[in-house]
């Protein structure tokens, strides 16, 4: 997980608009390498855009989008694409979709504190008796709860059992069961193994943690876990695109863009031993879900991180202040901490909240700072030679928010919701 620190910004106004429009866009043939542009980036805030641009030719990237709001606004809307080699690349708009990865994490802490606020849950309440898990491989199951999964102290490390999401051969080859293996198989083979460390103590990333509350939503709720996101979640903000994504590349939704990889693997989708390109079977969404399975697009995240900024139809105060409340281990060295779904920072007079996302063939990042400032960045690759994609991206953004003098007055969601 990225940890990033995050400098002052200087508080800006307004301006006007002149904007790139989008469309079908032309193939490329031959031509010189360029990156072509969709959607809306006004004059004042074309450094933004250049930074985009420069980021995804340095990486070689092909599809990627920026969103940006400024005190409630969306001013920046760009959807963008790029070939290195003359190869085609369909068109990226605004609201194409992308695999968000770990962004799904607030929008699932987000599901919990609401059934929460309707009485339907406490965030005290055991994940072994929400879920009728066994403890008797390790009884300090018993004191994984509902918030400690929330924050990342259930027990759980990956450094040191894996990530129980990432083994579906193993897996399937313990419980002698065939692939595809379900969330139902994982949960069986965690639940037979003893935890990392004592719940509570400290912290330690975990999907298979998200993956349980996932389960819980649905244990809870009575329904499937996209159905009540969708329901009390995404319906109220009048966001209707977010759908939980697929394995194969065959099973794509509409709008989604591709993705890209070096890496190859075996499939999970089934038994036959195929080796695929590591986006399209070489792990499960289905099993990634709340962890890590949605899809959405950069106007989309924008969008929905309101929810987070003022009570609403979503969430009230309390709930809101849950999602950020410090965790009882308190906070890292750096004065961040995990709350619930966001990693989060004082400054003065504001929280910073942001998260970021990453798999085979994909890379997010999402933040919502000081001065009424929010993005979200996407993109079809992820760096694969071990370094932090955002180490380089986060301070070229910082520095571009110092530079803006008048902020545009004209809110773009008209045009995408």
């Amino acid at each position: 997980m990225t940890l990033l620190s995050r400098r002052s910004f200087l508080q800006a106004s307004t301006a006007v608009l002149p904007a790139a429009v989008s469309g079908a866009l032309p193939a490329w043939a031959g031509s010189a390498p360029a990156v072509e542009v969709s959607g809306v980036a006004p004059a004042a805030l074309a450094g933004f855009d250049r930074v985009l641009k420069t980021y995804i030719t340095e990486r070689d990237i092909s599809c990627a989008q920026l969103a940006i709001v400024k005190n409630g606004k969306l001013v920046l809307a760009r959807g963008y694409r790029y070939s290195s080699d003359g190869r085609a690349v369909p068109a990226v708009s605004p609201t194409s979709l992308f695999r968000i990865a770990s962004l799904s994490k607030h929008i699932t802490a987000a599901a919990i504190m609401r059934l929460v606020q309707d009485g339907k849950l406490t965030l005290g309440a055991s994940v072994a008796r929400l879920l009728g898990l066994s403890t008797a491989a390790d009884p300090r199951l018993a004191d994984v709860t509902v918030w400690r999964l929330l924050q990342h102290t259930g027990g759980w490390d990956s450094a040191i059992s894996k990530d129980y999401l990432y083994l579906d051969h193993v897996i399937a080859g313990a419980l002698g069961v065939p692939l595809p293996i379900t969330r139902g198989d994982i949960v069986k083979y965690a639940s037979s193994r003893p935890l990392d460390f004592a719940p509570g103590s400290r912290y330690a990333y975990s999907n298979y943690g998200y993956m349980l509350l996932g389960l819980i939503i649905e244990k809870v709720s009575g329904q499937s876990y996209e159905s009540y996101v969708k329901q009390k979640l995404l319906a109220p903000v009048g966001i209707t695109r977010l759908r939980l994504g697929r394995t194969l590349r065959a099973e794509a939704a509409p709008g989604e863009v591709f993705y890209e990889s070096r890496f190859t693997a075996k499939t999970v989708a089934d038994s036959q031993g195929a080796v695929v390109p590591a986006p399209y079977g070489g792990f499960s969404m289905p099993n990634r879900g709340a962890g890590g399975g949605w899809l959405a697009s950069a106007v989309d995240l924008v969008r929905f991180a309101k929810v987070f900024d003022a009570p609403g139809p979503v969430l009230n105060v309390t709930s809101i202040g849950k999602m950020f409340a410090k965790p009882e281990i308190g906070v890292t060295s750096s004065g961040s901490w995990y709350g619930a779904g966001w990693w989060v920072r004082q400054v003065t007079g504001h929280l910073n909240t942001w998260h970021d996302g990453s798999l085979p063939g994909t890379y997010t990042y999402l933040a919502r700072l000081q001065n009424g400032f929010t993005y979200a960045a996407l993109f079809n690759r992820r760096e694969e030679s071990g370094s932090l994609d955002f180490d380089v991206l986060s301070p070229r953004i910082n520095a571009e928010i110092g530079k803006v003098t008048t902020w545009p007055t004209t809110d773009l969601s008209s045009r995408y919701f």
